[in-house]
């Protein structure tokens, strides 16, 4: 086992070549508060493993704050901070009052209405690609599927779909060379060292989502950027342009990742595990609850980060004002305190508190309803129509310790 002195969680090579699994596991075994050293000009951080300690640091907002700084590892000035504020971003009474602006959009009973809309979505989607019986699972499943779902809560034409993936892979890999227009921590990003992800894609962005909101502001229609635009948060603070943009960017890329990443990987574990894989086929209302397991599994987002607002104590280690505290999702979604044989794929695992979309907190995805049923409604399409899928390539991963992302799976299917 990767022994703790040796483990280095800011190695993206760990991430995309190496073995971050085991890494964690070494972490939670001999230092569950781990200090992990990064180039300058940043200045390490202090990385949680167990999952009862992720849970405190998101739970606890007042000593573990999202306001100074970024939610990853980037270390922002205060210009910096100002200029690239959003909802992540912000604790307290701005925090709820930003947060539901959206939450009613985002509801169980809200989001139970897009169901006819996604079953035929999904039986397109695949079709299209069962047609073809090779595909790349990421592009023509994964990828497209939750796309067109935000597509249609955002009343943006089909047309627009691709872009809307395009600057969400820009963005989110700023890290990977195939990905990025400019690597995050090289210095041609100081240009941009201003907008979200040190990523010119972000202004794209931006300027798309003001021309939406300049097309509907005083209309009464009721899509996404309509209701950002023509409603004002219960704190009657307006939204800012700032504002505007940074939670016009936080659903495109939000709507989109995370759950392209869980479907890829959910169906990379089944078929490792075609014992699952005949169970949920044979018994398809077991599908729901499967979802969990997916989730738990694939682990999507990797980490979120706060910053300590005072001198405090983490399982014994001092932690100074100012320090960054990573919270590593992936990792308490295996603590074996938590999940018995954490790296067994069991649809049936009851219960499942997994933290895939944070644990508790004010911070806990807005979105994950939508996400649920986009994965149930995939699978529960998905799996009657196969008899099999099987890799016909390398599964190539995205070059980040941020988003647990696969860009590329190539399958062939056999079907039903």
């Amino acid at each position: 086992m990767t022994t703790p002195t040796k483990v280095a969680l800011a190695d993206l090579d760990l991430f995309e070549f190496g073995d971050p699994w085991t890494a964690f596991d070494a972490l939670r075994t001999s230092a569950p508060v781990h200090w992990d050293d990064e180039e300058a000009p940043n200045h390490g951080f202090w990385s949680l493993t167990r999952y009862h300690d992720v849970v405190g640091v998101l739970r606890d907002t007042e000593t573990f704050s999202s306001e100074r700084g970024a939610v990853n590892l980037e270390e922002l000035d205060a210009e910096q901070i100002e200029a690239r504020k959003s909802m992540l971003e912000t604790d307290g009474v701005r925090h709820r009052s930003l947060r539901r602006l959206m939450q009613g959009e985002f509801t169980p009973r809200a989001i139970a209405g897009y169901e006819t809309f996604l079953r035929g979505l999904t039986a397109t989607t695949l079709d299209a690609a069962f047609a073809k019986r090779e595909f790349d699972f990421v592009a023509e499943i994964a990828a497209d599927f939750p796309i067109r779902v935000l597509a249609r809560m955002l009343d943006v034409p089909d047309a627009d779909i691709y872009r809307l993936i395009d600057w969400g892979n820009r963005m989110v890999g700023n890290t990977d060379p195939e990905h990025a227009d400019v690597l995050a921590d090289s210095a041609e990003s100081e240009k941009y060292r201003l907008l979200p992800f040190r990523s010119p894609a972000a202004q794209e962005v931006f300027d798309y989502g003001r021309a939406l909101a300049d097309e509907r502001r005083g209309t009464q229609r009721t899509d996404l950027v309509s209701r950002l635009t023509n409603q004002v948060p219960e704190d009657d603070i307006p939204l800012s342009e700032r504002d505007f943009n940074s939670y016009f960017l936080l659903l495109v890329v939000a709507g989109n990742e995370t759950t392209r990443h869980t479907m890829t990987h959910s169906m990379n574990y089944l078929m490792q595990n075609p014992d699952q894989l005949a169970l949920l086929q044979e018994k398809p209302e077991l599908i729901p609850w499967a979802v969990e397991e997916f989730l738990r599994l694939a682990s999507p987002v990797y980490h979120f980060r706060r910053t300590a607002t005072r001198d405090t104590e983490l399982n014994g280690q001092a932690i100074r004002e100012g320090d960054k505290i990573v919270t590593w999702f992936a990792s308490g979604n295996r603590d074996p305190e938590i999940f018995t044989k954490p790296y067994q794929m069991d649809v049936t695992r009851s219960p499942n508190e997994h933290m895939a979309f944070g644990r508790g907190g004010p911070h806990m995805c807005l979105g994950n309803s939508l996400a649920r049923l986009e994965i149930r409604i995939m699978f529960e399409n998905l799996l009657p129509r196969i008899t099999g899928m099987h890799q016909t390539g390398e599964l190539d991963r995205l070059r980040s310790n941020f988003i647990n992302g696969i860009k590329r799976f190539p399958v062939r299917v056999e079907l039903a």
